[in-house]
């Protein structure tokens, strides 16, 4: 019996891994986070996105935030798609949304500065959901923080965990 629980202990734990994903160590390439491009009609977007990510980059820890330009590896995207659909609807109306699920699409590279080989080429997406109240705009400015949290989350995974 016990040594059957020890095989089952130790076998959930043989597919991780301490440390870097890969076969950097942790804080020995760092990354430069340039500001992303808009192009939605949503305004205010990049430096929500930036910040996240600056601090999604920071807290994994597996690379250095460069922010004087010269990171060996360059990550560049471009928001490309800001998306509101209704999620749930008033119960005695059925057209007027009460929630709203909140998607930003963008386009992610990310290049080895050394070799310009192309690390990342990928559409990632964030997303959240809010909750509609006499002014819809307001509530999306405040949701903008969380909606670019998820993304980075997204894109620093893409990042660590990358395949390449």
């Amino acid at each position: 019996m016990l040594a059957g629980l020890l095989l089952f202990f130790f076998c959930g734990c043989a597919g991780y891994q301490l440390g870097p994903t890969h076969d950097a160590p942790a804080g020995s390439r760092s990354v430069q986070i340039n500001l992303f491009q808009n192009n939605t009609w949503e305004p205010r977007l990049s430096e929500p996105v930036a910040t996240a990510l600056r601090r999604a980059v920071q807290r994994d820890g597996t690379y250095k935030l460069d922010t004087h330009g010269s990171g060996d590896i360059i990550l560049d995207g471009v928001i490309t798609e800001f998306r509101r659909s209704g999620v749930t609807f008033q119960p005695a109306d059925v057209l007027t949304p009460r929630d709203y699920e909140l998607t930003l699409y963008a386009k992610v590279k990310a290049i080895e500065r050394g070799t310009g080989r192309v690390l990342i080429d990928s559409e990632v997406f964030g997303r959240t959901t809010i909750r509609s109240g006499p002014d819809l705009p307001s509530a999306e400015r405040q949701a903008a923080p969380l909606l670019a949290e998820d993304m980075a989350q997204n894109i620093a995974s893409l990042l660590v965990d990358g395949t390449w």
